[in-house]
């Protein structure tokens, strides 16, 4: 994977008067519609987010997906209108309600209901993928990035929102940020990295490649 810009399908267009990311396809949180072109709210979305902040992410579109941290689709809707088959896992039950519903009209998107701590659960469902985007909201969340680097790719790349107060409240998150690093370097190299403030509190992306 290489390639800089937005991926393919993803474009900047104005939606009633804003110009904005938006990808192609049904809305599925309210967001602003023009025609079948829907408007990606970076205020709810930190690949969004990384995206329009012109981070190279490496992605160019229709790649094979597993996102971890699906919640009810906000991101994981976009993902899967531009990237291949997307392996979406969420824990909590209650989201995955909604997720299932976004599915419904998106048939490379495959929710899995699992612990993105334990991949072992969906090992058996997930074909080795392209991409691999986390947004959990967990201690650990270097060990959860090592945990599924089995499924990526020796060319694919990690897209991850490192989220400090899930890790510890009470810490300068500049030194969460750079103990998370400092763990994930044990298997991946990093290619950028970006805060997300003022868009996301306290959130660090991550752009990064298996070792």
């Amino acid at each position: 994977m290489s390639g800089t810009g937005l991926p393919e399908g993803v474009e900047r267009r104005p939606i009633r008067g804003e110009t904005g990311l938006a990808t192609r396809g049904d809305p599925v949180y309210g967001e602003s519609t023009d025609g079948d072109w829907r408007r990606w709210e970076t205020r709810r979305s930190k690949l969004g987010a990384l995206l329009d902040r012109g981070v190279d992410t490496g992605i160019v579109g229709g790649e094979t997906v597993l996102y971890l941290g699906a919640a009810s689709g906000t991101t994981v809707s976009h993902v899967a209108d531009f990237a291949g088959p997307t392996y979406a896992v969420e824990f909590a039950p209650r989201p995955m309600r909604d997720l299932l519903g976004v599915a419904e009209d998106r048939s490379r998107l495959f929710p899995l209901l699992a612990d993105a701590r334990t991949p072992e659960q969906y090992a058996h469902v997930v074909e080795p993928v392209d991409l691999l985007v986390q947004d959990v909201a967990t201690r650990g969340q270097a060990r959860v990035a090592l945990a599924n680097r089995m499924f990526l790719r020796d060319d694919g790349r990690l897209v991850l929102a490192v989220k400090a107060r899930s890790e510890d409240v009470t810490r300068d998150p500049s030194d969460t940020f750079e103990a998370v690093l400092k763990e994930l370097e044990s298997g991946y190299e990093l290619l950028a990295t970006e805060r997300l403030d003022p868009t996301h509190t306290d959130h660090l992306g991550v752009v990064a490649r298996p070792r």
